[in-house]
Order: C-alpha cells, then sequence, then structure tokens
C-alpha cells in the first residue's frame, strides 16, 4: 500500500523502562548511535524520495536564520555516515544501502538528508521566547504539519498536546539550554493507530476525530527522539526516526506490557 512501510520488530519499547516512559523521560545516547538504519530502510527511503520529489512544500521549510545550522548538521550526518560502510561515496554523490545514488547538494541540506537517512530532522535555535523552529525535513509527520510549526516556539509547537502544559514546556525548555555538544539525549513514545500511514499530516484546527482518528487500532508507531546541540552554531537537532508495526509482531514480553502502558490512540 502506498505510503505504508510496516517493520517487522519493535527495537525498544518505551513502556518497558519506566525512566523513558515519564515525561520528558531522556537518557543519554552516544554519539555514534545518533544515527540507525533498520530492516524498513529501503521501504521508508523510497516513501521519503517521492515526497520530496512530488511534495516538496509539504515536507520541508528551512528559515534563512536556519541554514548555517542545517549546513553544519548536513556536515556531522556525512561524518557519521562515513563510518558506515554500507554507503559509499563517489564523487560528489552518496550511495545508499539500497544502491540509490543522492547528490550532495549543500544548497539544499536538509533536502539532502532528508534522502540519505531514514529520520526526519528538526532544527531549533534560541529566540526571544525560547527555541523555535527554524528549518526541518519532515516526510513522517505525526497529527502536525510542518507550515503550522515552521518559525514557533516551543511553546506553541506542542499547543494541541494536552500535556504539554507550561509545566511541561519550562522542564523541556531548561533541557533544550543544558544540552552540551556531543552529549545527546533520546526518548521514544508509542501511540496505537488505526491508520499505519506514515505522511500524517493534521492541522491543529482540526477537531481531535481527525487529528487522530478512531480510539484503538491494531498498529503501534514509535519514535526514537535524538536531542543534539551542534558545536558551532550552538542550534539543537531533533531527529525523529519512525516505526510503524502491527500488534501481533511485538513480542510477548512487549504485548504483557502494553496492558498496563495505557497506550493513546491516535
Amino acid at each position: 500500500m502506498d505510503g505504508i512501510v510496516l517493520h517487522e520488530k519493535l527495537a525498544n519499547a518505551p513502556w518497558m523502562d519506566p525512566a523513558i516512559w515519564r515525561l520528558p523521560g531522556v537518557k543519554p545516547l552516544p554519539p555514534e548511535e545518533w544515527i540507525i538504519r533498520d530492516e524498513a530502510f529501503a521501504g521508508q527511503m523510497q516513501l521519503r524520495d517521492r515526497l520530496i520529489a512530488k511534495r516538496p512544500g509539504d515536507v520541508h521549510a528551512l528559515l534563512d536564520q536556519g541554514i548555517d545550522a542545517a549546513a553544519e548538521c548536513l556536515d556531522l550526518a556525512l561524518d557519521a555516515l562515513a563510518a558506515d560502510h554500507s554507503y559509499q561515496r563517489n564523487g560528489d554523490d552518496l550511495v545508499r544501502p539500497d544502491g540509490v545514488q543522492v547528490r550532495i547538494d549543500r544548497a539544499a541540506p536538509l533536502l539532502t538528508l532528508g534522502r540519505l537517512i531514514q529520520a526526519d530532522v528538526c532544527i531549533l535555535q534560541e529566540g526571544p521566547e525560547g527555541h523555535i523552529l527554524t528549518g526541518a525535513i519532515l516526510c513522517f509527520p505525526a497529527s502536525w504539519t510542518l507550515a503550522e510549526k515552521i518559525g514557533r516556539p516551543l511553546m506553541a509547537i506542542h499547543r494541541p498536546v494536552p500535556e504539554y502544559d507550561h509545566g511541561m514546556g519550562s522542564r523541556v525548555q531548561r533541557l533544550f539550554d543544558a544540552i552540551q555538544p556531543d552529549r545527546l539525549l533520546w526518548r521514544s513514545n508509542a501511540i496505537l493507530h488505526t491508520d499505519p500511514t506514515l505522511f500524517r499530516p493534521r492541522s491543529e484546527s482540526d477537531p481531535p476525530s481527525v487529528r487522530y482518528g478512531k480510539p484503538g487500532g491494531q498498529y503501534l508507531r514509535s519514535e526514537r527522539q535524538i536531542l543534539r546541540r551542534l558545536r558551532v552554531t550552538g542550534a539543537v537537532v531533533f531527529t525523529i526516526h519512525t516505526t510503524v508495526i502491527p500488534l501481533d509482531r511485538l513480542t510477548a514480553e512487549q504485548r504483557a506490557g502494553l496492558v498496563d502502558a495505557r497506550l493513546k490512540s491516535g
């Protein structure tokens, strides 16, 4: 089905780890684990290629103030991919593990990055009201729309999320302020869905029934979210690696843990 790429396994079940499951629930992560590939790489990358080619205005945005940070992020990612021998450098191109050759276009750093790795990438930089979203490649939005979020601070970005009140917003802002280069932080979430489509943009003005769909569902969507501060520009990079998996593919232990997890539906 178009727009649907399912995983065979869930590498991390956040509801099984209390330190992750409690908001904001972050843990340290070694820099070498920033960018990962999994069994859904080829399928997700084909979908990313199509979205970037046919709907660039829906999946990409970059403000002038975010250009230098986006370029730094691309360079950092290219350094990380150089350690993965499944990627092959060919002059100004990089050949992905699935055999697709991608031109390294430094004039379009986020669009280039979006065709190289599975994760979506958001750039956040300090502003008068806290960190604001100055750029993103967002091929797999989960009930939000990049056009409504670009240029807005964290509190406004999370406005439709009930749990993200002023108290939580202050905690997250302090977290952003404290991040140090090369000291990555990660967290993950999980939500049940009836629709496994990866590209699911929704407007803030949509009613909950439209934004989140029907209650329940036989698919679980989980995001591996990583925060990393760039050394030169000081921007914070937020990467989102998405897994969508049918519930019947979870392990017996993971399914048993769902009983007490009280997952939301979306």
